[in-house]
């Protein structure tokens, strides 16, 4: 597929935009880099592999601010990682083999599922701003629990595109009674790791666009900062509801898109 210099422009545009929705809101950006990449002709199967050139730039920037300033739980991040690397590759094959309208409903599936996790991840915030932050897990004990949730993250990050931070956060909080701001970077720890599985594997196989993809990455990393200094600025509330708004009409895009596929 041939991308002109505006184009180019365009897609380092949309790495802010959606890196700033990245650091405002905790989560990946691949949610919206795959159907925006739809939005410039992009098939489903190149669009989810180059998000996750995206994804993994951005949750490198992150991992590595976290680290040099001691806040990332290696481990944890590290036993996370470990169940969702065998799963990318196999979400990713997955991705390869499955007819292109069952992958963009399913995307679009994904979406809506966001939706619900989101208002979750809140829920579950509220409620620990009420009992006060939760003691550190004990990992002997939660060993397979987390990994399941590695498991889980894995799988969609290869087949989607997507980080799994979506996943891995809110899961962290219910299962793992970890807070919620530890919960996001042991995410962002795992994601350097599982992105990159996936992203091996969809290369292995030809479907990154890697240009687009490293301009989307470094506009994700710039978005990104931006987005930690703005979030102290804004209403929770009204930032959540707007995503949500914006996620449901990707969904209805994507779907419509997944007609033309049939």
């Amino acid at each position: 597929m041939n991308f002109e210099w505006l184009t180019y422009g365009l897609l380092l545009l949309l790495g802010i935009l959606t890196g700033l929705a990245s650091g405002v809101l905790g989560i990946g950006g691949g949610l919206l880099m795959v159907p925006a990449l739809m939005v410039f002709g992009v098939p489903i199967l190149p669009a989810t592999a180059t998000s996750l050139v995206g994804v993994l730039l951005s949750s490198v920037s992150g991992t590595l601010r976290n680290w040099r300033t001691g806040e990332l739980q290696m481990e944890l991040s590290l036993l996370l990682a470990l169940g969702g690397i065998p799963m990318a590759q196999l979400g990713a094959v997955l991705g390869d083999r499955l007819p292109a309208a069952i992958l963009v409903f399913s995307f679009a599936g994904l979406q809506l599922v966001a939706i619900y996790l989101m208002g979750l991840r809140r829920q579950l915030g509220e409620r620990e701003a009420e009992n006060g932050e939760a003691l550190t897990v004990d990992r002997r004990i939660y060993f397979f629990k987390i990994l399941g949730i590695g498991v889980i993250a894995g799988f969609l990050s290869g087949l989607f595109g997507v980080g799994g931070g979506l996943v891995i956060v809110p899961l962290q909080m219910l299962f793992l009674s970890i807070p919620i701001k530890q919960a996001v970077r042991n995410s962002l720890g795992a994601i350097v790791l599982i992105a990159a599985s996936g992203l091996a594997r969809h290369a292995y196989n030809g479907n990154v666009l890697w240009i687009p993809g490293v301009c989307l990455g470094i506009g994700g990393i710039m978005g990104a900062q931006l987005g930690t200094r703005v979030l102290p600025k804004l209403p929770s509330r009204v930032v959540n509801l707007l995503f949500r708004l914006l996620l449901l009409g990707m969904a209805g895009y994507t779907i419509a898109k997944g007609l033309q596929e049939i």
